[in-house]
């Protein structure tokens, strides 16, 4: 996918090492301190192709947060195996 969108090719090891770089930003983002109401808040999931152990579709579960002045937020976002956990 990177391919096709930017052209450059990057092995699995180098997806491995960045992953492993960017984990705990993930991380402190998953635990953030959230400041600001919510207006309403839209929870779906969606499917896509991952590589685990096998390779399989799996359910990323996204909470969408519209705020007072009408500007959209991810709040989260999860990946779980199926889409009713």
């Amino acid at each position: 996918m990177i391919e096709k969108m930017y052209g450059s090719y990057y092995s699995a090891g180098t997806v491995s090492n960045i992953s492993k770089q960017v984990a705990s930003q993930v991380e402190r983002y998953h635990q953030r301190q959230l400041s600001d109401k919510f207006f309403c808040v839209y929870l779906d999931a969606t499917y896509i192709p991952l590589r685990r152990d096998t390779y399989q579709r799996e359910a990323v579960y996204v909470a969408v947060g519209i705020k007072p002045n009408g500007h959209k937020e991810i709040i989260d976002y999860r990946i779980a195996p199926v889409e009713n956990i």
